[in-house]
């Protein structure tokens, strides 16, 4: 970078070209290098005299002498020196621009406020097409909010990480890289625009929130979405293996395998926004990849082959006793109830797009067989025939736990009402009769499986009984097992916040969990808040708060069902209170609680801000909606990330489902051609 002239630096790049930033007045331009301050931190010589922190010195130290008087750089800013006036404003106007613009005319003044009138005028009519008119103007906000937060955390992301493992450029403290981190994703060298976390506090991607950033997305930038799901499969990132890498600092660890969901929504939003015409290249084509990862998982996480899986960490954080990214301090493996319920999950969404595609190429009849066979293996794994003590499902309690098999082979339910458990709810699909006709291959396997196996079916969702419009639920969560985990899930004792759905039951707060391993004993205690332990960091906790993603896959699996139930199947909401909803209306209930995080109360006060009074009452901040990483279990308040827009802006698609999807439409056509289409058509 250089100066150009007083108004104006000039950036330099081999594959981006030139770049012109420009100013509206002439003002200072400092420069230094993007170089670490060797000297002041580890006492040895800069190779340059210019270093990283030189505009600190320069401002605030008043050292002249820090910055460059070249005037180049590969770091650079305007330094303007400004008075505003109490109650006062002073207007500061920059442009960037790929042209040399004169130093006469560089459109600053009324030129450019007309032009970023413009840019706000086509901003506000391309969200009047996105976002339902029926929404209050609060509701609109916040959804705009969402969509434009997810635009922002876009960021280019360069990492190497071959050159990285090879870098001798080391801190002189610091005698070699240990550990080697990441050093089996040699192939990887990430040099993209990607969706982070959140760009200010999580600048990396991370695989299962880029899962559902793309579903949020897809309502703003169909093609940017579909692009994220493709970097995460293609060459450059999936491993050889087939793993998708989980986030930078641990490429290894094991997130949810959601892509497949995402995929196959994504697919079917473009379908409908292109008149039944879907993608089926990019449909197909991530078809092929997402098998090469499911069969890693295959391969990987489900040690004894008895279609139960371990899947370790999966992005859970300190949700049980143990750090499951760690061996266990039992010896021996967890078998975990998420694990295998994300799996089901994976299972019915390989399915759902091998059926599509087997419409019009009959070769992935037969892998539609396959995924079919392998989904009931799975669902018929977590509740076995008989009453057996080392399996997912416990009868006694009505309720999906974790199993710990010892080295022995003895084995023990780990008795923690947590998430974990409400997972199973999320592998449910809805399949019309037409399928079959379409398909005999297809029909005559299942029905010929279904013969075969109609014992193993007794646990399970009975894929044969007919449901509303004579449709077919596959589920292991049958209605028995459904009626059970809605009890504890509608209790506000246990996991039903005023806000959502708590990630661990409030039933924990008195009856905390402990599990001894000799003298040393492993707890869970109802934390609605931060975590209060170290495991896996601490930095975030899953015990307790609500987290924005997994309650949009309740919600959403509630919602199929109901297209299966029908209104004839109703649970008490919240339990106890004598309210009796639908699967609809229960949904419909969650999401309201979920928006009310957001929106203003009665007393005019949002509840993400908790205590905060400037964002409560100050007229420049009362309308600006932080998506925070996850929420206070009791009161609502943001926790964590405060930028984190990613994975917390799903709560525009669940306002949008509620604001415009009916239930008789969705009992006449199906949950997610009412949806999809709803959205498409807001």
């Amino acid at each position: 970078m250089y100066q150009l002239h007083e108004q104006a630096i000039a950036a330099v790049h081999p594959d981006l070209g030139t770049r012109y930033l420009y100013c509206d007045r002439p003002t200072l331009a400092l420069f230094t290098e993007n170089e670490t301050n060797q000297e002041r931190l580890f006492e040895q010589p800069n190779r340059s005299p210019y270093v990283k922190d030189a505009f600190h010195r320069y401002v605030i130290a008043g050292e002249t002498g820090a910055v460059n008087p070249a005037k180049t750089g590969t770091k650079s800013a305007f330094d303007y020196a400004l008075t505003v006036p109490a109650g006062g404003r002073e207007v500061i106007q920059l442009k960037l621009s790929d042209r040399s613009l004169a130093p006469a005319s560089p459109g600053f003044g009324p030129a450019f406020d007309e032009l970023m009138q413009t840019r706000i005028t086509e901003a506000d009519e391309f969200y009047a097409k996105i976002i339902p008119a029926s929404m209050s103007d609060d509701q609109r906000n916040i959804m705009r909010q969402a969509f434009a937060g997810m635009l922002w955390t876009k960021q280019y992301y360069y990492y190497p990480v071959r050159d990285w493992l090879h870098d001798e450029i080391l801190p002189p403290d610091c005698a070699k890289r240990v550990p080697l981190r990441n050093q089996e994703w040699f192939h990887l060298e990430s040099a993209d625009i990607l969706s982070m976390p959140d760009k200010w506090e999580y600048p990396w991607f991370a695989a299962w929130d880029l899962a559902f950033h793309t579903l949020v997305l897809a309502e703003v930038d169909m093609e940017f979405a579909k692009d994220q799901l493709r970097l995460m499969t293609n060459q450059v990132y999936l491993h050889p293996n087939g793993q998708i890498p989980a986030y930078e600092w641990n490429f290894s660890d094991v997130n949810p395998p959601v892509h497949c969901t995402a995929t196959w929504q994504i697919y079917l939003i473009d379908k409908s926004r292109n008149h039944g015409r879907g993608d089926r290249p990019f449909l197909e084509s991530m078809f092929h990849k997402l098998l090469m990862n499911f069969t890693w998982w295959v391969n990987r996480k489900d040690t004894l082959g008895n279609n139960v899986f371990e899947g370790g960490f999966l992005g859970l954080d300190n949700i049980g006793v143990f750090d499951r990214s760690a061996p266990l301090p039992t010896g021996g493996m967890l078998e975990q109830a998420d694990g295998t319920g994300w799996m089901a999950m994976f299972c019915l969404d390989m399915l759902a797009i091998a059926l599509e595609l087997a419409t019009e190429n009959l070769v992935y009849e037969e892998l539609a067989c396959k995924f079919y066979e392998h989904f009931m293996y799975i669902a018929g794994s977590m509740d076995r025939i008989g009453l057996n003590d080392d399996e997912l499902w416990d009868d006694e309690d009505g309720f999906y736990y974790d199993v710990l098999r010892f080295p022995s082979g003895y084995a023990t339910r780990i008795k923690v009402r947590s998430m974990v458990g409400l997972i199973p709810l999320f592998a449910s699909a809805v399949f019309t009769e037409d399928i079959l006709k379409k398909l005999p291959l297809f029909a005559a396997h299942v029905m010929r499986f279904n013969q075969e196996y109609a014992k193993h079916l007794d646990n399970l969702s009975d894929p044969r009984k007919p449901g509303v419009d004579r449709r077919h639920l596959l589920s292991p969560v049958n209605e028995d097992k459904l009626r059970r985990i809605l009890q504890k899930m509608l209790d506000e004792s246990e996991f039903l916040s005023d806000y959502g759905i708590r990630a661990l039951s409030r039933y924990h707060k008195d009856h905390p969990y402990i599990f001894n391993v000799g003298s040393t004993p492993y707890r869970v205690d109802y934390e609605p808040a931060e975590s209060s332990t170290s495991l896996f960091g601490g930095n975030s906790n899953w015990r307790g708060p609500i987290w924005m993603p997994v309650n949009s896959l309740i919600t959403q699996s509630l919602r199929k069902m109901y297209s299966y139930y029908g209104d004839d199947f109703k649970a008490e909401c919240p339990t106890g209170s004598g309210n009796w909803l639908t699967l609809w209306e229960i949904a419909n209930e969650i999401d309201l609680r979920l928006s009310r995080i957001f929106l203003r109360n009665e007393q005019g006060e949002r509840p993400v801000y908790g205590q905060t009074a400037v964002f409560q009452n100050d007229p420049h901040w009362r309308d600006l909606i932080l998506f925070y990483e996850y929420f206070h279990g009791d009161n609502g308040a943001g926790i964590g990330a405060s930028h984190q827009t990613g994975w917390t802006g799903v709560i525009a698609r669940l306002m949008a489902v509620q604001s415009t999807s009916q239930p008789a439409e969705v009992l006449k056509h199906g949950f997610l051609t009412v949806t999809l289409d709803n959205l498409v058509s807001a």
